[in-house]
């Protein structure tokens, strides 16, 4: 199973600009979260931030007792070992062919000999359906490919926490809807924790246990997906909904003025929309072992969030108000 990664008041900044502050989250043990935002809202610093790569100002990045900004260097490279990262472009080298460039970490990193290496090597690849073109060149496949090629050599070490960075970006719609089923079959089989960054709304809504979202250098919200999909948040709404109206706009931010007439005009839904069922795995994979931890944890929580949220849960759940009343659930 996948390991609890636990992020308490993490700031970075580049020189005088802040990316994001006082970001503070916790990626259940084993269950998938994605991070939506923006362009330009730092979301692959939060990732490269997660795993040591880049070290914030403030805040700490905790992995089974492991700092990932404080920790000595040797701790930290240890616990990295843990985490497996899908890159926008797959970050394939060109002169390989793919069965090497899955191999590399592999051959990089342990003293394993040739026939494990292998072995594991072509589980990985027929676990991503890339059986048949392991001795082609990256130059020679599709995108599609190269990003599962690219998923393929994050699964090598058999990480307990996967990190994809944009695995829709250059895709068309059918091949990012094969990626979300992939990713949903790869939580089955594998059941590690999984960060997905995404600005894909079909993804957002389709893929996650949890969501959150950064915009104006903070994070907005982040928690189980009923939460966001059925926010009132001016922002959240406007991202999803893919609307003009909301302080999302063409410049990086809008000024002060314009987001202070936009929110006194601003006039959220009524009602949501009705939630996009969470895909299921593939036939024959069988319930993700993600889903019985889930529900149990939203169970202890559900008293907590906005009722919005609440009332998606307990239609997804068949939970009825008064019977979970009746068991103490509510407050």
């Amino acid at each position: 199973m996948g390991i609890e990664v636990r992020v308490e008041g993490l700031t970075k900044s580049f020189g005088r600009q802040t990316i994001w502050q006082d970001v503070s989250l916790t990626l259940p043990a084993g269950e998938v979260s994605v991070m939506l935002g923006p362009s330009g809202t730092g979301k692959t610093v939060f990732l490269k931030s997660l795993i040591g790569l880049l070290k914030p100002e403030h805040g700490r990045v905790l992995v089974d007792g492991v700092d990932m900004a404080r920790s000595p260097e040797r701790d930290i490279m240890e616990a990295r070992k843990k985490f497996g990262l899908m890159f926008q472009d797959g970050a394939l080298f060109g002169s390989m062919n793919l069965f090497d460039n899955i191999a590399f970490p592999l051959r990089e990193h342990t003293r394993k000999k040739e026939a494990e290496i292998r072995r594991i090597v072509m589980e990985r690849i027929e676990l991503v359906g890339l059986v048949g073109a392991e001795g082609k060149l990256p130059g020679e496949i599709s995108g599609g490919m190269r990003k599962r090629a690219g998923l393929a050599r994050a699964l090598v070490l058999d990480p307990e926490v996967i990190l994809c960075d944009e695995p829709d970006s250059g895709l068309d719609p059918v091949r990012t809807a094969f990626i979300s089923q992939l990713l949903i079959d790869l939580n089955t089989r594998i059941d590690a924790t999984m960060l997905i960054v995404t600005h894909n709304l079909d993804i957002a809504a389709t893929v996650p246990d949890n969501m959150g979202m950064l915009f104006r250098r903070e994070l907005v919200a982040f928690g189980p997906r009923e939460v966001l999909l059925t926010s009132r948040e001016p922002v959240v709404a406007q991202f999803l909904t893919a609307s003009k109206a909301g302080p999302i706009g063409m410049s990086e931010e809008k000024d002060a003025a314009t987001l202070a007439a936009e929110a006194a005009a601003y006039t959220p839904p009524a009602e949501p929309k009705a939630l996009v069922p969470q895909l299921e795995p593939s036939a024959g994979l069988g319930e993700r072992a993600a889903v019985a931890r889930r529900r149990e944890r939203v169970r202890g929580l559900l008293h907590t969030l906005p009722e919005r949220a609440q009332s998606a849960i307990r239609a997804a759940y068949g939970w009825e108000r008064s019977a979970w009343a009746h068991h103490g659930g509510a407050s």
